[in-house]
């Protein structure tokens, strides 16, 4: 009698096993979603605008990390073999992530500024231009076939460039002072001169002589505002500050989100019109 209880119950044990692992397999087979990696936010906050619950995107740049510095990891490397696309900025931005996606044979890999115009300087940040990166992802919704999806979100960076333009038209300096050289794109959509502390990389020391260069061209063009970035040390920003009577404020590269920025649901749009504020603060706009 005892052992055919136990018989009973292992039976039943068995078809409840199998029936959810029937359950699993059936919910696993109707996820159709694409599954997107991409190198860091911009890059990832598009592909999600764009690709809506028809895409799972996984960023691998985390919140609060810079992704100059970005080291992939054994786990990076089975998310990137298993993803259906990897979106990727190019030109050496990320080598270690570029040389992990490889060459496109195994993944779909797409090169997102490739063919656009680069600055001599190198400056990567191609997504501070709204209409440069409404560029990009018209090519993130032509892989994702997500065409009408990539338009709707570029009539919203469409709609940024015009705030840009009508609230930079009118103002007392054209010169904007950064901690490193990172806005030629903002610069050049919106008629600004950068004068930059440092060049691209933001943790180069800059020589005693960088600095004071940049300290004369603050005193020669009456900048009042020098600005420094959230995810790097604003000492730089307070000496040349210090040193010129001006005052120090945050330009954000929005290269990703801190911890605070993603809980309080901050994206791309709030935090480049946190940055026209700041800009028309600091050039006296009208």
């Amino acid at each position: 009698m005892i052992t055919r209880i136990i018989l009973t119950a292992v039976v039943m044990a068995a078809t409840l096993t199998a029936a959810a692992c029937g359950e699993a397999t059936s919910a696993g087979a109707g996820d159709h979603r694409k599954h997107v990696v991409a190198a860091f936010y911009p890059l990832a906050f598009a592909a999600e605008q764009i690709g809506g619950a028809g895409v799972d995107v996984a960023n691998l740049t985390p919140p609060g990390a810079e992704p100059h510095d970005l080291e992939v990891s054994p786990h990076d490397v089975q998310r990137i073999d298993d993803a259906d696309l990897v979106l990727l900025l190019g030109e050496g931005f990320q080598p270690q992530l570029e040389d992990a996606a490889g060459d496109g044979d195994s993944v779909a890999r797409l090169l997102v500024t490739q063919g656009l115009h680069r600055f001599p300087n190198g400056d990567p940040h191609v997504w501070l231009d709204p209409l440069r990166y409404a560029l990009i992802a018209g090519r993130i919704g032509t892989v994702l076939n997500r065409e009408a999806a990539a338009s709707r979100f570029a009539a919203r960076l469409h709609a940024l460039d015009n705030e840009y333009r009508s609230d930079l038209r009118d103002c007392a300096r054209r010169e904007i002072v950064t901690s490193h050289e990172a806005f030629a794109y903002l610069a050049d959509r919106y008629g600004l001169r950068q004068i930059a502390i440092t060049g691209l990389s933001p943790e180069a020391e800059p020589a005693p002589q960088e600095v004071e260069h940049a300290i004369d061209l603050v005193r020669q063009t009456g900048a009042t505002t020098v600005f420094f970035e959230t995810l790097v040390s604003p000492r730089l920003a307070e000496t040349v500050a210090r040193e010129t009577q001006a005052t120090t404020a945050v330009l954000n590269p929005i290269e990703g989100l801190t911890p605070e920025q993603a809980a309080a649901g901050e994206d791309y749009f709030s935090l480049m019109r946190a940055n026209l504020h700041a800009l028309r603060d600091a050039l006296g706009c009208r």
